[in-house]
């Protein structure tokens, strides 16, 4: 994980075990916190720019959102144009 052996991460622990001592579980409760809100806005900005995208690639190909997919239920239809024959 991040690359630590598990004796590096021992060693983390028992710093931070050390240096917090009976406060860790708050200071862990207060940097997950933290960091939920940092991912919260971090997808908003996210979904912003996507927004932003899915418009600006709309004004570019204003008849793309207009094509009619066929369902996959339903068989396809014969072409409205006849098949090319070759001259004989």
């Amino acid at each position: 994980m991040f690359g630590l052996s598990p004796f590096e991460m021992m060693v983390i622990g028992v710093i931070a075990v050390v240096l917090f001592g009976g406060n860790l579980p708050d200071v862990a409760r207060k940097a997950g916190g933290i960091y939920r809100e940092f991912r919260s806005r971090l997808n908003e900005v996210q979904r912003e720019f996507r927004a932003a995208e899915y418009e600006a690639t709309k004004a570019l190909n204003p008849y793309e959102s207009s094509k009619v997919e066929p369902d996959d239920d339903e068989e396809p239809s014969e072409p409205a144009a006849p098949k090319f024959t070759p001259p004989s």
